[in-house]
């Protein structure tokens, strides 16, 4: 297999997740690599975890199924930005009726892309900003309102509130995708904060006094049921990243499980990730390797020996003597920290540098929230990465090699990353210098040529 084979080729024999969206596809894909990893050791917990969804095409269902009871009043105002955006004539006739409106808005209006919810949001996001202009367009351009009668209709002003209530309620699920797609810093601890998120919004989403919008949460709701409702079908990864996020733990998990659903239900499913949580502690946790017997601890100190094996020698001895008083210390390494005062809920709290300080103190530990932190939730980035691809190649540059496209893709990526203006500016100087080098060398290899 294609990914198998990659995998091999770049040195990787050990797997831990692989995050992929809900296509049937990738059920097989998981499958096969489970089946080729686990028999060599390449799998923690057999491959117990190696399922990662994609939480962003998770949400996006979730919108999508949303949106199929809310599309009357979508369609209607999606007909209006349509109509508008048809010539550049009706563009330039709409903006001088925006200034006569006197609306503030540096936004223009973009018509969306059905099949992705975001842009829908993008659009909607706009255009309600816009209402008051489309009346005064409507006045202006006689066939404006007959041209939507044709269709969907004129949207109303009913269509309209329901297009504003349903923009602020798309805005979580925009600001949520946003989020755990980030490319930049640790998603995996934050998934159950947005999982939480998404079913307290849904739940009172429910209650609303607007039937359509009463019916949309019933809609969506379901959806969410499907995928989240049932934490045998989740990856529990995904709670233990929270558990090892010291502001939550456990406490904060066993709170807001209890909260999102009965506790007969939050207690079950705190057990299985209690099991799960001490399982993979268990993994992680180094053999115990047969120690030093205590008479092996000398007693007798050289005058000639150096000041640090002194040392060395009474730290064992004290050792010795502490386990002769109150015995072996039971408790792991794991119950330590659990049993820790929680770290205050600050926004720009550091997860990764609290475990590389704290290391030294939970050093099985660091290991395991090292793997799971680095979980991605989503493929949203990766894809987008993939898709440059066809930004770069295009119809006139279709003959470019490999080695080139990988060339100007991570230049690219190094550009957009660049820490200021004044950097991309050096770099664009400096390509120009590099043009004009080249041209110099070009002129003067021809020189000969031109003098014969």
């Amino acid at each position: 297999m294609v990914i198998e084979k990659c995998l091999l080729n770049w040195g990787i024999d050990k797997l831990f997740t692989v995050t992929v969206d809900n296509a049937s596809s990738n059920d097989v894909a998981i499958g096969y690599l489970r089946k080729k990893f686990n028999p060599r050791g390449g799998l923690v917990q057999n491959g117990k975890y190696l399922h990662m969804r994609c939480m962003a095409h998770i949400v996006n269902l979730i919108v999508v199924e949303g949106l199929k009871e809310m599309n009357k009043s979508v369609e209607r105002v999606r007909g209006d930005v349509r109509y508008v955006r048809q010539s550049p004539a009706r563009l330039q006739k709409f903006k001088e009726c925006v200034v006569v409106e006197k609306i503030e808005c540096k936004k223009m209006l973009c018509l969306d892309v059905c099949t992705r919810w975001n842009s829908t949001y993008l659009m909607l996001d706009t255009a309600q900003n816009f209402e008051r202009a489309f009346e005064r367009f409507e006045e202006q351009d006689t066939n404006f309102r007959a041209e939507l009668e044709r269709g969907e209709g004129w949207p109303s002003v009913d269509d309209w509130d329901n297009v504003r209530n349903l923009r602020d309620f798309l805005e979580h699920f925009y600001e949520d995708t946003l989020r755990i797609s980030g490319t930049s810093y640790v998603t995996s601890n934050n998934f159950f904060d947005e999982l939480s998120e998404i079913d307290i919004l849904l739940r009172d989403a429910q209650l609303n006094s607007n039937i359509d919008f009463n019916v949309m949460a019933i809609k969506m709701k379901e959806k969410y049921d499907k995928y989240w409702g049932d934490i045998d079908k989740m990856n529990l990864l995904m709670f233990v990243a929270c558990v090892l996020d010291p502001r939550q733990k456990l406490k904060y998990l066993e709170f807001a499980l209890s909260e999102m659903s009965s506790s007969e239900k939050a207690c079950e499913m705190m057990q299985k990730l209690k099991e799960s949580l001490y399982e993979l502690f268990d993994e992680y946790k180094p053999p115990l390797h047969s120690t030093c017997s205590q008479s092996s601890v000398s007693t007798h100190v050289s005058i000639g020996e150096p000041q640090q094996k002194m040392k060395r020698r009474m730290q064992a001895l004290y050792k010795k003597r502490e386990l002769e008083i109150c015995g072996e210390d039971k408790t792991s390494e794991l119950d330590k920290y659990l049993a820790e005062a929680n770290e205050e809920f600050v926004e720009d709290f550091d997860i990764l540098l609290w475990w590389k300080v704290n290391s030294p103190r939970f050093p099985t530990l660091s290991k395991i929230a090292r793997d799971v932190l680095a979980i991605p939730v989503s493929t949203v980035a990766s894809e987008s990465a993939f898709s440059t691809g066809g930004r770069v190649l295009d119809q006139y540059r279709s003959s470019l090699t490999p080695k080139i496209v990988q060339a100007l893709v991570c230049t690219q990526d190094w550009i957009r990353r660049s820490s200021s203006q004044e950097d991309i500016k050096k770099i664009e100087e400096q390509i120009q210098e590099l043009d004009k080098i080249e041209n110099d060398i070009s002129w003067n290899a021809l020189e000969p040529t031109l003098d014969s």
